[in-house]
């Protein structure tokens, strides 16, 4: 097979075949095919797009590219996955509650990168906690706790890190097709019969234009049934951070609250209703009331807190942090972000908010960049609320003088204060 001819076919429109693309993958996977020909395939894409069988069989050749996870037990099997925001900790006190009403949730996360936090480093943020555990402890795991949150193995899905890298210095990276495929090559290899995807929408996100997100979530959607996965898509609001809390220990710290079921109104409301729904898919519940029933009832009754400090204990952490939350790193200093003038708060630039963290040392510039789990925001100002002059708009936790300084000039030019207010538009804006 000539690889020209099959940069040819895409160019000129055509859809390629499933021996044209695994040709593709594995010669890109095993160093024979260069960097420059993966290089104009992936352009091609880009310009041409993929249809949905094309995209399947894409997404089969990443899977396949390595190890594909298999699990012992019963299962169901199911998994939730974010598009990434600002203050986005949904994953972790989800994953003990979906575990206690009887899913098994074998969870691979990733690393913040740009302004959105990433889960593991969140995670990393309690004493001893281990994320580069082997794919058979992670298995033990998962069969026996219910939940274990991970990242991504050499093995699993190797064709996706090698093109992602690609992707990124090729411009490539905002393609829909590319980023669903992405995205559920590293699900399907992890072993799961099912998936909930929030697609975030917004200031905050990357699909910043509704019409953007509604796309990318019903090519996961379809995609997900031809690779024979049930996929459920919730586009979600990112106009603001999530919760009162953005920075990794702080995010710990606010999910601990939404498992004591003392957290914000907003994450909890995303708990509860992505849990229903993974319960409905999964064939535990009958409706989404039920689900959204059995979900409050292990919040409420310290069941999903319980097996939260489980999981945590048997990847190598300190299980007293549920209880004891001084053990978390929050020693950094505290100053607050003052509003400039009176009136409504009407307009959040979360991207900015996300690039003060960044400034503070709590995310990357560059992927090799360390992590101060202990800086980041609590917010005590919301969209729609009226504030006065002098009023603190959030807390900053920072480092030096230096780190303050610029995270405040960052939010400045990121909160928009009017005389008079403006709609606060929903959470949770569509479902496929």
């Amino acid at each position: 097979m000539l690889v020209y001819e099959v940069i040819k076919n895409k160019r000129d429109g055509n859809a390629l075949s499933q021996s044209a693309i695994d040709y593709m993958i594995s010669g890109y996977v095993a160093g024979t095919l260069p960097d420059y020909q993966m290089a104009a395939l992936l352009m091609t894409i880009f310009y041409r797009g993929m249809e949905t069988e094309e995209l399947a069989a894409w997404t089969r050749a990443m899977v396949h590219s390595g190890e594909v996870i298999e699990f012992a037990g019963d299962g169901p099997y199911i998994d939730k996955h974010s598009t990434g925001g600002v203050g986005d900790k949904v994953s972790l006190p989800l994953a003990p509650v979906l575990a206690c009403m009887g899913m098994r949730v074998p969870m691979i996360s990733g690393r913040g990168l740009g302004h959105t936090g990433g889960t593991l480093d969140k995670l990393e943020s309690i004493p001893g906690y281990q994320t580069g555990i082997t794919v058979e402890r992670f298995k033990e795991i998962v069969d026996s706790v219910g939940c274990c949150i991970i990242g991504q193995t050499a093995s699993l899905a190797p064709a996706d890190k090698k093109l992602y890298a690609l992707r990124d210095v090729t411009a490539t990276v905002d393609s829909i097709p590319l980023i669903a495929s992405s995205i559920l090559s590293k699900k399907r290899a992890s072993g799961i019969a099912g998936l909930l995807m929030d697609v975030k929408t917004g200031s905050g996100a990357f699909m910043q234009r509704l019409d953007d997100a509604r796309t990318l979530a019903s090519t996961l959607v379809d995609l997900g049934g031809a690779l024979g996965m049930k996929v459920t898509a919730c586009i979600t609001d990112m106009n603001q951070v999530l919760g009162r809390k953005a920075g990794n220990a702080l995010e710990i710290l606010e999910s601990i609250e939404v498992l004591r079921d003392e957290g914000p109104a907003d994450v909890t409301e995303l708990v509860v209703r992505f849990a229903a729904s993974m319960s409905v898919m999964a064939g535990i519940s009958a409706t989404e009331d039920e689900g959204r029933q059995a979900a409050r009832e292990v919040l409420g009754s310290g069941a999903a807190l319980l097996k939260f400090a489980e999981m945590i204990e048997a990847q190598g952490g300190d299980p007293r942090v549920c209880e004891e939350t001084g053990l978390l790193p929050l020693d950094a200093l505290r100053g607050d972000f003052l509003s400039s003038r009176s009136g409504h708060l009407v307009a959040i630039d979360c991207e900015k908010v996300g690039q003060a963290i960044v400034a503070l040392g709590g995310g990357r510039r560059r992927i090799e960049d360390i992590v101060d789990p202990a800086v980041g925001l609590d917010v005590s100002a919301r969209l729609g609320d009226a504030v006065v002059a002098g009023q603190p708009l959030a807390t900053v936790y920072y480092r030096t003088q230096q780190d303050l300084d610029e995270a405040r000039a960052i939010l400045t030019r990121a909160y928009r204060i009017a005389d008079e207010p403006a709609p606060v538009g929903p959470l949770v804006l569509d479902t496929l």
